[in-house]
């Protein structure tokens, strides 16, 4: 496949912009000189001027150059010009020096009026009072060039910068919206087929994109398959260690053995649901549960464990929570809020207390277990609703760092949210906010 020719966005943008700077030169200048133009046609058209300056020859011929001068004096004032008549290529240098440049020059704003008289020998010179009514000022044309120079640039850089950004933001929402879950998601065609930087860029981020999924999705699949592959002989496992016991092991060996066997079966259970329920999404099965039902059985199941650890769990819920009602999956909402209370109660120290409060803010029912461990590193606070994240050791546990992340899954699906923050007298607090959908 041959490589396509590509246009490097720096030579896009600076031809660009020269581009717009040489345009605005000729515009302006242009413009300038059609308004220059017309100054000079309306002066040589003004009414009688032809007659006036003939009317000065006569008068150069028979008076001399005096009277013509305060002939032409009068005239001007009236008129409100400037006006002096001259032998051509003679008195060239009785004119100031600002009218014989402009005379000369192509460009030069306010160029004077030249009427040549029949004859040849001489010609009127006429342009306009610096600050007299009707005429242009020459600022007024300095003001046309910089304005359309203004204009025109501006229009440049606004194109440039839209040209530039559009696609940018383009790829910047491809990736918050990758980022929050949606792998469908790439960077249009359009951009993608941009012969510059930015469509080079837009093809890499596809490219990665699509490795990235592919090897997210090949990790999945692994760990659904070795999860799924383990039950069977775990199971198996535990028949054949009770066959043992029964046979007259050495109870204590076979103890330890069936305890290993036990969070093997509850790790690969953990795996499968974590799966499930991402793979489900929002096409879980949804009915009405009742929050504090819900807390008050998940508090019940725990309660012996909570015992083994020497940890009090208490519960406070305010009273509108009794008629609350939640609409999902009953199973998997129960199994968030004990992955949380199994959490508080690994890290929290003998002789504490776990509080679990229930409460009603807004449209949402809210959950929050708060523990009195040793906390989190406020920098890993983002991180502990992934899986396999394990904080530092002094919240080690006995988990595999998956009891969070499945919390984080399952009300995900719910349309509602899960947080962790460190307490300021020490410990955890996770909130779980659930959308609500009735209460009395």
């Amino acid at each position: 496949m041959s490589r396509r020719l590509t246009f490097p966005l720096f030579w896009r943008i600076f031809l660009t912009i020269w581009l717009a700077m040489a345009v605005a030169v000729v515009a302006s200048n242009m413009v300038t000189r059609y308004l220059m133009d017309r100054e000079r046609e309306t002066i040589e058209r003004q009414v009688g001027l032809q007659d006036l300056a003939r009317e000065a020859v006569d008068i150069r011929e028979r008076l001399g150059r005096v009277e013509t001068w305060r002939f032409l004096r009068r005239e001007g004032e009236r008129r409100d010009l400037h006006l002096l008549l001259i032998e051509r290529d003679l008195d060239l240098g009785r004119l100031p020096k600002s009218v014989r440049e402009r005379m000369d020059s192509f460009w030069h704003p306010q160029k004077p009026a030249v009427i040549d008289l029949p004859g040849g020998r001489y010609r009127l010179v006429a342009w306009p009072r610096m600050h007299s009514k009707g005429w242009l000022d020459p600022r007024f044309f300095q003001a046309i060039e910089s304005g359309l120079a203004f204009l025109l640039i501006s229009l440049a850089c606004w194109w440039i910068a839209r040209w530039v950004s559009r696609p940018l933001r383009h790829m910047e929402s491809t990736a918050r919206s990758i980022a929050q879950g949606d792998n469908t998601l790439r960077v249009n065609a359009r951009i993608a087929g941009r012969r510059d930087e930015i469509g080079q860029l837009a093809q890499a981020f596809n490219a990665m994109t699509d490795q990235l999924c592919r090897l997210l999705e090949r990790q999945n699949q692994l760990l659904r398959d070795i999860s799924h592959d383990l039950r069977t002989p775990l199971a198996r496992q535990r028949v054949a260690i009770e066959l043992a016991c029964d046979s007259g092991a050495d109870p204590e060996l076979m103890t330890s053995i069936l305890r290993q066997n036990e969070r093997l079966e509850t790790m690969t259970g953990q795996i499968l649901t974590l799966y499930r329920v991402t793979e489900q999404g929002q096409d879980i099965q949804r009915q009405p549960v009742q929050p504090l039902v819900l807390v008050n059985r998940a508090l019940q199941e725990v309660a012996d464990y909570a015992e083994h650890q020497g940890v009090d769990c208490r519960l406070v819920a305010e009273p509108e929570v009794r008629g609350a009602t939640l609409l999902g999956d009953e199973g998997l909402l129960h199994r968030a809020i004990d992955n949380v209370l199994q959490n508080a109660l690994d890290h929290t120290p003998p002789g504490k207390v776990v509080r679990v409060s229930l409460a009603l803010q807004g449209e949402d029912c809210v959950v929050t277990v708060e523990d009195q461990g040793p906390g989190v590193d406020d920098r890993l606070l983002a991180h502990l609703f992934e899986p396999f994240f394990r904080a530092d050791p002094s919240r080690g546990g006995n988990g595999w760092g998956l009891g969070l992340a499945i919390a984080r899954n399952i009300v995900s699906a719910h349309d509602g949210t899960i947080a962790a923050e460190n307490r300021p007298e020490g410990g955890l607090r996770v909130t779980l906010r659930l959308p609500l959908l009735a209460s009395g």
